[in-house]
């Protein structure tokens, strides 16, 4: 990824230093990584908005609106990776490790993949 603003669903505080939230929807804050010319240029937070079951749009539309283009998830459920998609937003998995930076790092590099249909977590809509 050479431009553009990268979301990271975070614990406690967030930040380039922080934790991954397990599961984007019930992420704390948003750690938002701004990249130019393949560099960070700055990081900021923002928080999660609350959202009830079936909500699921809630963090899609927070997230559009401060104009996301790529979503780095160890999780998140059908009905709002199809949100993302349709906003335009590529959602990106790593599962395993929870520390932010490495995985901004290989998305900048253009290693991380993107998120499969069968690596979606069951949530409302069953896992497919």
């Amino acid at each position: 990824m050479r431009e553009g603003r990268i979301a990271i669903p975070s614990l406690n505080n967030g930040g380039i230093d922080g934790k991954r939230a397990g599961h984007f929807g019930h992420c704390d804050v948003f750690t938002l990584i701004d990249v130019v010319d393949g560099k960070i240029q700055s990081v900021s937070t923002i928080p999660n908005e609350e959202h009830v079951q079936g909500g699921c749009m809630v963090p899609v539309n927070l997230l559009a609106r401060n104009k996301v283009n790529a979503l780095i998830v160890g999780g998140i459920g059908m009905r709002p990776l199809m949100g993302f998609r349709q906003m335009g937003i590529d959602v990106y998995y790593d599962a395993e490790r929870i520390d932010i930076q490495p995985v901004v790092a290989d998305l900048i590099a253009g290693t991380l993949p993107m998120i499969d249909e069968t690596q979606v977590c069951g949530g409302g809509g069953g896992r497919i």
